[in-house]
């Protein structure tokens, strides 16, 4: 099986999130670099460095059973010749889960390479309750 090549940062954030909504564990990994310093954070956990911690966490994720649908949106993005860096706030639904959940924040870095675009880093945070936030001073202060 060949690798798709991805001609876009776009394409390969769409790929992404396609292959997370199929639970689909090859085309989660045909996004992602094949370096080894590649880095994944889900929401709540630890730093994951390199492909073989990557690709495990992705198959616990979609063993479980739980199909997760991640639409994202409020995109802002940094482009250059060798690098995009990509921050979107993902809707999170679970499939027969009619709650609202609560948005994450994600940062999606992706480097352009020999066979096209591949993920680097995908970091994922809850978003952080913006009614307490409200009135801070500071961007980093939560009353």
């Amino acid at each position: 099986m060949t690798s798709p090549i991805f001609t876009s940062p776009e394409e390969a954030e769409t790929a992404f999130y396609a292959a997370l909504s199929r639970a689909d564990l090859d085309g989660m990994m045909a996004v992602w670099s094949e370096d080894e310093e590649v880095v994944c954070i889900h929401p709540g956990s630890i730093r994951l460095v390199g492909l073989a911690a990557i690709r495990e966490s992705w198959r616990q994720l979609f063993a479980a059973g739980t199909r997760i649908i991640v639409h994202p949106t409020q995109p802002v993005q940094w482009l250059n010749v060798m690098t995009a860096v990509h921050t979107v706030h993902q809707r999170v639904h679970l499939e027969g889960d009619h709650r609202l959940h609560p948005p994450i924040i994600a940062t999606n870095v992706f480097t352009r390479g020999a066979i096209g675009w591949r993920m680097v880093l995908h970091h994922a945070s809850p978003a952080p309750d913006m009614d307490n936030l409200r009135g801070s001073d500071s961007p980093h202060v939560v009353h």
